[in-house]
């Protein structure tokens, strides 16, 4: 019932939904958290992810193969890795636990014991990882170079979330000593991995298509966008944990449907503020509309014995800026 009713579902998807239904469930719960992310990181931007998530669960969600395409399908694959470990952990999947290899075991080679064990439940990453890269992947099928580029951003993604892992411990001993201790592998706050991708978006690598002996394969290109002058001969492969991207951003000045952005119209912003969020910035060199409003509140609130609180009305006026 459940994989029926989920819109855009391709069939290796449906196949792996009805195996697996409660693995399912946390990956959407993954995929809203690397919705809400990416919409945290891209806040003040003329682009800021607010449109992206509207559409069908697991569809396409860019039409322009661009930067923000290789953050937003890196968050969204890091978030679903994340979500499904952390539901492995918490035995909300049948299928998957602890991970096993994590756990005390003797010493093989005769060296003394070291004053900690592994213990504890440990996120077994690994397995996040599986299901998401079959999931995810699965819905990649035209064998194109924006599919490739989808893939190797979706990889990024996941395979962060394994290389931010953390090792956390406890203390064991009399009276609060550390004799000895206990560790575990746990998964890093996703806030962390949503920075992490974000210095990787602001890095993130131009790349093309080339037709070899092995199928066609992304390189890094080597002309700047608008540039008629030919790639060098020699080839560069991007790194595996790199972002990247296939066409130069628009300005996501306008609406457009085309590109998919809601353009920055209404849009508030800071008039004498710094950054992205400036109006001069924001608004696209179009100006700003100015709003005086005022409001009542409640303030300088006591504690009357006993047991309630009082409180004033005090009137408040401030000025708000947006976009025209």
């Amino acid at each position: 019932m459940l994989c029926g009713r989920i819109p855009g579902l391709t069939l290796p998807q449906r196949q792996l939904c009805g195996e697996m239904p409660d693995a399912l469930i946390a990956l959407g719960e993954g995929h809203q958290l690397g919705a809400q992310e990416c919409q945290q990181q891209f806040r003040g931007h003329r682009w800021n992810c607010s449109e992206v998530w509207q559409r069908n669960v697991f569809a396409h969600v860019i039409p322009i193969a661009s930067r923000e395409a290789a953050y937003t399908y890196a968050i969204a694959s890091a978030g679903a890795a994340y979500a499904v470990t952390a539901a492995c952990a918490r035995g909300n999947i049948s299928t998957c636990g602890c991970d096993v290899r994590h756990k005390a075991g003797p010493s093989t080679d005769g060296t003394p014991a070291e004053p900690w064990k592994w213990g504890g439940c440990s996120a077994d990453v690994d397995f996040g990882m599986r299901y998401t890269r079959k999931f995810l992947d699965a819905r990649e099928l035209e064998h194109d170079a924006r599919t490739l580029m989808n893939l190797h951003n979706n990889r990024a993604g996941r395979t962060l979330v394994k290389k931010m892992l953390r090792t956390d411990c406890k203390c064991h001993g009399v009276s609060g000593s550390c004799v000895m201790k206990t560790c575990w592998k746990s998964l890093p706050p996703f806030r962390l991995i949503g920075d992490k991708l974000m210095q990787k978006y602001h890095k993130a690598k131009t790349v093309q298509a080339v037709r070899g002996k092995r199928g066609l394969r992304l390189v890094i290109s080597r002309r700047k966008h608008g540039s008629a002058r030919p790639a060098k001969p020699a080839l560069v492969w991007p790194k595996r944990m790199e972002l990247i991207y296939l066409e130069a951003s628009p300005n996501y000045c306008e609406r457009s449907l085309q590109t998919g952005t809601l353009g920055t119209v209404g849009r508030l912003c800071q008039r004498n503020g710094h950054g992205s969020q400036n109006c001069d910035l924001l608004c696209c060199g179009r100006g700003h509309n100015t709003q005086h409003i005022r409001r009542s509140k409640q303030c300088r609130c006591q504690f009357r014995w006993c047991c309630q609180v009082e409180c004033e009305l005090c009137d408040e006026s401030y000025e708000e800026f947006t976009c025209k």
